[in-house]
């Protein structure tokens, strides 16, 4: 049976937590056939994040917790995927924006031709609800701007739904600088640069107005990382 690590980065999440997991515990065990491990992946939470995960780790038996102390999204994928020991290794943001329909897709992408399979809000099927203006324009520039620079053929470098072939994330991420929120375009670039195929899954997204991302912080720190990726060149994973 192929085995998949479903991966929940936190940053004092200690009410959304607990939510989170008993909506993806009641979808897997209904709708699921492959042995999903839970896995949240705290980085440097100074709420109640740990004890509410340590009290799911008891309630649970496929859920792990992991403390990484530095913060950063990026990092915390690195640090669980590169020790994971499933076929598949994912993740999905702890509000659950993406309708959970599209996780047995995600995972039977994975088990046939393609290497990685990511979420996409912008495909024509897709139905984005709940997300404002400013955000949308936000999104759809930065994925149109990388298409400029890269000529890429992935949809949407950002959404918070992504999956690989853990072989191809051991691959990859020893490559793979940013330890924060321009980790993902840098995975995909990398990926798509390296020869390895990726599926684009069209979503149902519902956006969380209670987001806590920068979003200018953010835009600054993405122009960096793709300046840095045109000019100095994109890795090639072996």
């Amino acid at each position: 049976m192929v085995n998949v690590d479903i991966v929940i980065p936190v940053l004092n999440e200690q009410e959304a937590l607990p939510v989170c997991i008993a909506r993806l515990q009641n979808y897997i065990s209904e709708n699921i056939d492959q042995k999903c491990n839970i896995i949240i992946a705290d980085n440097g939470s100074n709420d109640d994040t740990p004890k509410v995960s340590k009290h799911l780790v008891s309630e649970y038996e496929n859920i792990k917790y992991i403390r990484i102390p530095e913060r950063g999204r990026g990092l915390a994928l690195k640090t669980v995927w590169s020790k994971s020991e499933s076929d598949i290794v994912c993740y999905m943001d702890v509000d659950l924006s993406t309708d959970l329909k599209a996780l047995p897709i995600l995972v039977d992408r994975l088990e046939s031709n393609y290497d990685i399979a990511i979420g996409s809000r912008l495909s024509k099927t897709s139905k984005v609800s709940n997300r404002s203006f400013q955000r949308e324009l936000t999104s759809r520039g930065y994925n149109f701007l990388l298409k400029i620079f890269f000529f890429n053929k992935f949809h949407d470098a950002q959404c918070g739904f992504k999956g690989l072939r853990t072989s191809t994330a051991k691959k990859i991420l020893p490559l793979i600088k940013d330890n924060k929120w321009f980790f993902d375009t840098e995975l995909l670039l990398i990926a798509e640069k390296s020869g390895f195929e990726i599926a684009n899954i069209p979503v149902q997204w519902t956006d969380d107005k209670d987001s806590r991302v920068n979003v200018v912080k953010t835009i600054i720190e993405d122009l960096k990382g793709i300046f840095r990726l045109r000019f100095l060149g994109i890795p090639k994973a072996k």
